[in-house]
């Protein structure tokens, strides 16, 4: 597995991160199946996990702690990140009118506060802002992350989804430094390649991390866009003795900006192939051949 430092007070990220968006929707949510799948994880170095306060409804981060409850030493080797700031309609809050978000300081701290009971820990490694809010008061948003890294729950911060724009508001409301960005890369989703995202994370030396980068599974079905790029995907994926999935994985991870990949499976086996896109030399003139048969034509 390969290592990469978002910031010093950081240990360093695998290059691969576990997404557990799922866990929840798994028939079986023991502690000893999800042990199980943090098992295949740690067992190919993989020791980053992605997490969300909203993810399974409210219900992953305490799937996921009932490993941390069992076996604490467990925290010593991995890296927690959560994000907040979605508030959800759901069951578990009935009075709630409508889908918002919310950056006050008193939610962010209420959800870092309930993160931290659920995953049986003392801190997290990173938060992230998990969408920009139109309505952030930025100073306040940002005071509320500057102090509970001064205070130890959180060891550093950073956002998802922003664009250049909201990094930089937020930016200018804290003394900490934003370390990364999450967003939506794969060879079906290219805009933050063109859009000034990624350019801004690199101008900045950011590395962004990358949700859903097989494209919410776009990859193995039949769109236009998938038949075009499949034939390239087994090509490349026969040359190095891997699935299509790791060669998609690999296009993301070749690019100079050191791009953090985002999985999230509940198939145990599937697990266990993640650090195959390690195995993929993605080339330059590949990478963009690749490209041009997702986008159905040459870039511009």
């Amino acid at each position: 597995m390969k290592y990469t430092e978002l910031h010093p007070s950081l240990s360093a990220f695998s290059r691969l991160v576990y997404g557990v968006w799922r866990l929840s929707d798994d028939e079986n949510t023991s502690e000893a199946h999800v042990r199980a799948k943090v098992d295949a994880c740690l067992e190919q170095g993989i020791t980053t996990f992605d997490h969300a306060d909203i993810y399974g409804d409210y219900s992953c981060e305490e799937v996921f702690g009932q490993v941390l409850e069992a076996t604490p030493s467990l925290r010593d080797q991995i890296q927690l990140v959560s994000k907040c700031d979605i508030m959800l309609l759901s069951e578990k809050y009935p009075n709630r009118r409508v889908k918002y978000y919310d950056t006050s300081e008193a939610h962010i701290r209420q959800s870092v506060t309930n993160s931290l009971q659920n995953l049986k820990t003392d801190h997290l490694d990173l938060l992230l802002i998990h969408r920009p809010d139109p309505f952030m008061d930025h100073s306040e948003t940002g005071n509320a992350l500057d102090s509970l890294i001064d205070e130890g729950l959180v060891k550093a911060v950073g956002a998802s989804n922003f664009k250049s724009w909201d990094w930089e508001l937020l930016q200018s409301g804290m003394r900490h430094p934003l370390v990364t960005n999450q967003i939506e890369m794969s060879l079906m989703t290219r805009d933050s390649f063109t859009d000034g995202t990624v350019s801004f994370m690199q101008k900045g030396g950011i590395k962004p991390m990358a949700w859903s980068p097989l494209a919410g599974g776009e990859l193995f079905g039949n769109s236009e866009a998938a038949q075009r790029v499949k034939p390239l995907l087994h090509r490349e994926a026969e040359k190095f003795d891997v699935g299509i999935d790791a060669v998609a994985i690999a296009w993301l991870l070749a690019h100079p900006a050191g791009i953090l990949p985002v999985l999230g499976t509940n198939n145990i086996e599937r697990i266990r192939g993640i650090n195959d896109a390690l195995k993929v030399s993605i080339d330059r003139e590949t990478w963009f051949e690749l490209w041009t048969a997702a986008a159905g034509e040459e870039v511009a």
